[in-house]
């Protein structure tokens, strides 16, 4: 048995660990990071597909309008570290970065290995860092943090510590080390879990038959019980399982929990969200007219991508091999209809071995905000995805973590 003393060890060297690291090094701690893994950042370094989407440059009000459950919780974070801050952090550690649409912010070579690389060589300048080090046990004695153990190629390790941080990120991407491992140190040491569940995920249909399509400026909408809670207009996909894409994450997280809640969850996708129902119908008589002696299938191509055409017709139940001068009435409807509200009830969702984030996690209600520490046991802070903390995507889930680094190693090392 070895037995070492820091200030702080911090566990997991995702975003919020690194960054935590940063911040308690530059208040004089002496710093312990340890990942389980055997590099630093495996997740940041394929996220946003391999580009990395950083953060947002969006306005604190607006930012926050994309943060779940309580945004008021994650304000005093990003006051101490905001958008602003961070990519002023990392052009000043060499770091170029880009602005995109929507204030997306990515790293100028779409790199995301780059922004692994920066953040990692920033920590292991003010810290010591152990990679393949799997924290065993937390040490707590009288409701306060004492140190940890973990255990490095067979030999245990005792650590004494004035404070830890617990950085370890949620369960999606689990080859990356995601695995849980937070959520069971939280655990031991009295907290609760809010249930667990993918968020930014794609979603199943049922009675779907695989499309291959891909669909801009459109719009959804995700009905519970008859009711419709979220309306969304952009990108979307399908694809062999249901629906993806931009819109789609946007809407997973209430649709994740209405279909956990056993309640009745459907999409409807309105492929015309720029014409009213009479300039539709004139659109549409204008194709039928330039079409004579052709089909259904003709005019449906021109109003649809061509592999969204027979999927169409069949779920609106119309034959494709109409001729459009047998043409009725209740065709015209049942096209108008299909075109603004095509429906799919959802049956499912994809697990966390595909989605983005997890939703859930420490209960915020047993984390000061303003600290990130713990309320139960003094000196046991929190930051990143393994807390209740998620938001929308567009770089808002990435400044979670950074931001709720930030404090709690800034916080720590006081």
């Amino acid at each position: 048995m070895i037995k070492e003393t820091f200030d702080i060890v911090i566990v997991g060297a995702g975003p919020a660990g690194l960054v935590a690291t940063v911040a308690a090094a530059g208040k004089g701690a002496k710093i312990l990071l340890l990942e389980k893994m055997e590099k630093p950042a495996r997740k940041l370094r394929i996220t946003g597909k391999g580009r990395c989407n950083i953060t947002n440059i969006k306005p604190e009000e607006e930012f926050l309008k994309n943060i779940f459950p309580d945004s008021r919780f994650f304000k005093p974070s990003f006051k101490n570290f905001s958008n602003i801050d961070l990519v002023k952090f990392l052009n000043s550690a060499g770091l170029d970065t880009v602005e995109e649409r929507g204030g997306r912010v990515f790293p100028a070579s779409q790199k995301s290995w780059d922004v692994a690389g920066v953040l990692v060589k920033e920590a292991e300048k003010k810290a010591t860092v152990i990679c393949k080090a799997k924290v065993l046990q937390l040490f707590t004695e009288n409701s306060a943090i004492t140190g940890l153990c973990y255990e490095h190629h067979g030999t245990q390790v005792n650590v004494s510590a004035r404070a830890v941080i617990v950085a370890t990120g949620g369960l999606s991407y689990p080859l990356t080390g995601s695995t849980g491992d937070g959520y069971e140190f939280a655990r031991s040491t009295g907290h609760n879990i809010v249930p667990l569940r993918p968020s930014l995920t794609g979603l199943e249909l049922k009675d779907y038959e695989a499309i291959n399509a891909s669909l801009k400026n459109v719009e959804i909408m995700l009905v519970v019980d008859g009711g419709i809670v979220q309306k969304e207009f952009g990108e979307m996909e399908f694809t062999v399982y249901g629906i993806d894409g931009p819109i789609v994450l946007k809407i997973s997280r209430n649709a994740v929990d209405a279909v956990m809640d056993g309640k009745k969850a459907a999409v409807q996708i309105n492929f015309k969200p720029a014409l009213n129902r009479q300039q539709l119908i004139n659109r549409i008589e204008r194709e039928i007219s330039s079409l004579p002696n052709r089909y259904v299938t003709d005019l449906l191509t021109k109003l649809l991508p061509a592999s969204l055409v027979a999927p169409f017709a069949k779920k609106i139940q119309i034959p494709a091999n109409r001729k459009l001068a047998d043409f009725k009435s209740s065709d015209m409807e049942k096209i108008v209809n299909g075109l603004f509200a095509f429906k799919y009830s959802i049956s499912g969702f994809r697990s966390f071995d595909e989605a983005i984030v997890t939703a859930g996690g420490i209960s915020l209600q047993e984390i000061n905000s303003k600290t990130m520490c713990s309320t139960l046991v003094k000196n046991l802070f929190f930051a990143g995805e393994v807390i209740d903390l998620d938001a929308n995507t567009g770089g808002y889930n990435l400044q979670i973590a950074f931001s709720t680094g930030y404090l709690a190693g800034v916080m720590a090392a006081k």
